[in-house]
């Protein structure tokens, strides 16, 4: 990854269309080491979750061009490759598992991150009747050692449809669903990066498989 690093480093310091083509094999070397990368990534993380063993590595990259139509930040390029690795694919609904590379700020996430409503709706029914299981889940020893606590944006009220002394009314008022791990430039850079980001995806399988099985429901709905 650290051919990646150096490149986006580059690019941070030169973002123009003028630059980006001129080095496009440099960006051409450091997109192939990421593909690469993302492909191990499935291999293992299909060992325990077979939901994304169908997937191409090409499939779960996003395109490094920002869309700049509405934005005040007119730079060309984003200054970060990322991946996203879940059930049915890059623009599915469902939970999964996301790899982000970004000079001093490189991070993996696993989780669902502002689902639309429906998606929003399931999944808080499934913590309603299941919330023992779930804080059992998110509060498990090996995920809390490699992850932390759990992420996102929460109401500051009571979500529509669900009481206020709900047992898990904190829960409840989560709108994303997200753990994160932050990586240094030079844990990424390291040989076994890749192999320490799957045993982290595998400590978060469980919230993710909860996550998805409410997800699958509110689909079928």
């Amino acid at each position: 990854m650290k051919e990646a690093l150096s490149f986006l480093t580059k690019l941070e310091k030169n973002n123009n269309r003028d630059w980006f083509q001129a080095n496009k094999k440099e960006y051409d070397s450091a997109k192939k080491l990421i593909l690469s990368s993302v492909e191990t990534l499935l291999k293992g993380i299909s060992t325990f979750d077979k939901g994304v063993e169908d997937l191409k590595p090409s499939s779960c990259m996003f395109r490094i061009n920002r869309d700049i139509r509405f934005s005040a930040n007119k730079n060309p390029y984003k200054n970060n490759m990322g991946a996203w690795m879940s059930k049915g694919g890059k623009k599915s609904p469902f939970s999964g598992y996301y790899l982000h590379i970004q000079p001093s700020a490189s991070f993996i996430a696993v989780g669902v991150w502002m689902p639309e409503s429906k998606i929003l709706n399931a999944i808080r029914q499934e913590i309603h009747f299941n919330h023992a299981n779930f804080r059992k889940i998110i509060n498990s020893k090996d995920l809390v050692n490699r992850f932390g606590d759990l992420e996102g944006e929460q109401l500051k009220t009571s979500p529509k449809g669900f009481d206020a002394d709900h047992p898990a009314i904190d829960l409840l008022r989560f709108k994303s669903f997200v753990f994160t791990k932050q990586f240094t430039d030079k844990e990424v850079a390291s040989s076994d990066f890749v192999e320490k980001c799957i045993v982290a995806y595998e400590s978060a399988f469980p919230f993710v498989k909860f996550l998805n099985e409410a997800i699958d429901l509110g689909i079928t709905e």
